[in-house]
């Protein structure tokens, strides 16, 4: 598991740099997508990238990606293990050019990610983690174990959306009470719930499955929970469509927040 995740951080770091070779350019290409989110150069050279690096790697594991995700639910529910992969996370952040934006690649298995890479391109951070070994950043050539914050901070510190922030999220911040709310792009919100920098991130919102899952691995194995509002795992590849339900992440479950 451990050589597989190195591989894994070596094929997000590659994405990433041609990522930024394209960020560092005068000509991202934008185009619109049929579900009005954009679609860059950049997004589909880092697909390319990590697709073709997955067959090699593990060549009997299928890929779905972002940008190739027209596999029919009656195929994918065959499937016991894949690879999912948004191989740009935080499209619009991207083009704002603020640097929120990742490369997210997860290995799931029964519904459940198992292992997964988060790559920073503009930071050149790597955030990791493989079920049953922990969670663990890269930052400035040193990794080290990274754990969500317990007990939660009486003032909680809670992540948002910098682009998606919806109604129904302002209105459970104004019942959460007194807070901190940091506002961020891409599944770096997660991993600030992971390192213990967040306690909280309500997303009742618009998500696909390739946008949470390779955070959701990190936060579960720093110690933390991404669950429905009726308290249960989020889980992938369970239905027709790839839209997640509404979840709220949290790293100390000694706490009021799903009550909320």
């Amino acid at each position: 598991m451990i050589n597989l995740l190195a591989e894994i951080e070596q094929t997000a770091i590659k994405a990433g740099q041609a990522i930024l070779e394209i960020y560092q350019s005068a000509d991202f290409g934008i185009e619109i997508k049929s579900d009005d989110s954009p679609l860059t150069k950049a997004d589909l050279a880092a697909h390319e990238i990590i697709v073709a690096d997955l067959q090699k790697i593990t060549p009997d594991v299928p890929v779905l990606s972002e940008e190739s995700t027209k596999t029919p639910y009656s195929t994918r529910k065959q499937w016991n293990k894949y690879w999912l992969v948004d191989p740009l996370d935080g499209t619009k952040e991207f083009i704002k050019r603020n640097g929120e934006f990742t490369v997210n690649i997860a290995l799931i298995e029964k519904g459940l990610p198992i292992l997964s890479v988060i790559y920073v391109p503009v930071k050149d951070i790597t955030y990791s983690a493989a079920k049953g070994y922990g969670a663990f950043k890269k930052e400035d050539g040193n990794r080290f174990q990274i754990y969500t914050k317990k007990p939660a901070r009486k003032k909680p510190i809670v992540v948002g959306s910098r682009s998606h922030i919806s109604q129904d999220v302002v209105d459970y911040l104004e019942k959460l009470g007194e807070h901190k709310l940091i506002s961020m792009g891409s599944s770096l919100k997660f991993c600030l719930v992971a390192e213990g920098k967040a306690d909280l991130y309500p997303r009742l919102g618009l998500t696909r499955e390739w946008d949470t899952a390779a955070a959701q691995c990190i936060v579960e194995q720093a110690g933390g929970r991404v669950v429905t509002l009726d308290n249960q795992t989020l889980l992938y590849n369970t239905k027709d469509n790839l839209l997640n339900p509404y979840f709220i992440v949290y790293g100390d479950e000694n706490n009021e927040w799903l009550n909320l």
